[in-house]
């Protein structure tokens, strides 16, 4: 099966969007997978400063956690990027990650299928459009690979409150179990 790594992005306590990782984690497991799940909570992520030179050198000039999640981004085979919706778009933590993603761009990275989970206050149906877009900008730039599906699980608010969404449980290991 696949080396799956799953980034959840929210910095908030009791986090729905993690609760809803926990669940696709465990079904990602159950269908056999090889899961590594790491948060954002606590880590040094810097802004891209946009200097370039990783493009020559395959490495980031600026020395913090985003160096590290890169590599291990660069040596999966899945990655799963989960993230509460802002303003109709992804949390600035998981965009800041993905901006310093750049020295993956000319490398031999080994991901090929990209997913993403999300969780909203509001629940109509457009409102993961923009952070699914911004993944797939991301994406787009990877030849080898493809946004495979996303999971949108809106009307969670609370902190917590996912722990009572037995649906929106079922549904994220569900969706984890059909990780390629």
């Amino acid at each position: 099966m696949s080396k799956v790594l799953v980034i959840t992005t929210s910095l908030r306590a009791r986090s729905n969007s993690d609760r809803l990782a926990e669940e696709l984690v465990r079904g990602a497991k159950d269908a056999g997978h090889d899961v590594e799940c790491i948060s954002l909570k606590k880590k040094d992520i810097r802004f891209c400063i946009g200097c370039l030179a990783c493009q020559k050198t395959l490495k980031c000039v600026i020395k913090d956690d985003a160096v590290e999640i890169a590599e291990k981004v660069k040596n999966a085979d899945t990655l799963v990027f989960v993230t509460p919706i802002y303003y109709y778009e992804m949390s600035g933590q998981m965009k800041t990650l993905l901006d310093r993603m750049n020295p993956l761009y000319p490398s031999d990275y080994k991901f090929r299928k990209v997913y993403m989970l999300s969780t909203a206050t509001e629940d109509e149906d457009g409102v993961p459009e923009k952070a699914v877009s911004g993944l797939q900008g991301w994406v787009a730039c990877f030849e080898k690979a493809e946004l495979a599906d996303s999971l949108f699980c809106g009307g969670i608010s609370d902190a917590g409150e996912a722990d009572g969404k037995q649906e929106e449980q079922h549904e994220a290991y569900r969706f984890g179990k059909a990780l390629e």
